[in-house]
């Protein structure tokens, strides 16, 4: 088991992770530094507790709309269009409207 120190909110805190866990740790608590402070300066006056409570919820409501949008189904891919069938398209267009006007004369 490995030790790592992680700085969340200005103040240190010592865990036990797995061998070779210790980027990852340090990242996560990186983000969460990130969310304290912004909630610091968005709240000013937080408790720590507090802090570190808003910070929590910052990060669940990234969670849930990265969550939500994964849900998502994805949006339909443009209809690639063959210029080949477009111009058949076109004629068979073209000799409907010739029909159509030899009926009407």
């Amino acid at each position: 088991m490995a030790r790592v120190t992680l700085n969340v909110a200005g103040r240190p805190y010592d865990i036990a992770v797995r061998d070779g866990d210790e980027p990852r740790f340090t990242e996560l608590a990186r983000l969460v530094d990130d969310k304290a402070m912004q909630a610091a300066r968005g709240m000013g006056g937080l408790t720590e507790g507090r802090q570190l409570l808003f910070a929590a919820l910052l990060l669940a409501d990234e969670l849930d709309a990265a969550r939500a949008a994964a849900a998502a189904p994805a949006p339909a891919p443009a209809p690639t269009l063959d210029p080949a069938a477009l111009e058949r398209l076109a004629d068979r267009a073209e000799a409907l409207a010739e029909q159509l006007e030899q009926a009407r004369a």
